[in-house]
């Protein structure tokens, strides 16, 4: 199966003021094409550190990370950016659409760095507010639109690109039980469908749904295991 993630020793240690604080302690990983992985552990165990380092929104301190056989850590900013646009959707928490904005100028703008013709960007965004069923919300602005439903808007806007992985970080932690269960299913069905996947989270109820998970504690691996009694809501 083909390797789309390979972590390799990564630390990651901060600096402040004088003291040394590592994140990340020598950790290594893999992630093929099509898995679905959660990364749980108790907050300031380094998830989110983790999550931008394979996200290429950060360098590491030592160690490697290789994204579609590719050694980002060797890449500079710019070439990390053009990695990032091409390769990577994220999903955060806070969902970060800009308000001003419809549901499908928020899914359309990663395409406007590309080499699309209006049209082509037009049918691209409504397809995927179509695959996470907010079609119908187009011309909504996010302050229209429920929490779960401008969640739906980001996973469209991170799938828009045909990202290698998508990168989802706390994406239930602003959400109601009903919408994580709702977003947690569409994180499901786009899995079946072939996407690769990894979240972050501190909730073991939403890992559940993933099919593996990376347990981390204090900057290191304890456990990387399949999901026993996973929850299939698709």
């Amino acid at each position: 199966m083909a390797r789309v993630v390979k972590v390799e020793d990564l630390k990651k240690t901060y600096l402040l003021g004088k003291v040394e604080v590592p994140a990340l302690r020598g950790l290594s990983f893999e992630v093929n094409l099509g898995e679905f992985v959660s990364i749980i552990g108790p907050s300031g165990c380094g998830k989110s550190t983790l999550l931008h380092l394979v996200g290429c929104l950060d360098h590491p301190t030592s160690g490697s990370v290789f994204l579609d056989g590719t050694n980002v850590s060797t890449l500079d900013d710019n070439q990390l950016a053009e990695i990032r646009n091409k390769k990577i959707g994220f999903v955060f928490q806070t969902f970060n659409l800009l308000p001003r904005m419809s549901a499908f100028e928020n899914v359309e703008l990663p395409l406007i760095y590309g080499y699309f013709s209006p049209r082509q960007m037009r049918e691209k965004s409504m397809q995927m507010l179509e695959k996470v069923g907010l079609k119908h919300r187009a011309e909504h602005r996010p302050p229209e639109l429920s929490g779960g439903e401008r969640q739906r808007v980001a996973i469209a806007r991170a799938l828009v690109i045909d990202p290698s992985i998508i990168l989802a970080d706390e994406p239930t932690g602003n959400l109601d039980s009903k919408s994580s269960e709702e977003i947690m299913a569409i994180f499901q069905k786009l899995n079946n469908e072939g996407a690769t996947i990894i979240m972050v989270t501190h909730e073991h109820d939403i890992a559940q749904h993933t099919k593996r998970t990376i347990h981390l504690k204090d900057g290191q691996v304890v456990t990387d295991e399949p999901v026993k009694d996973r929850i299939v809501k698709v």
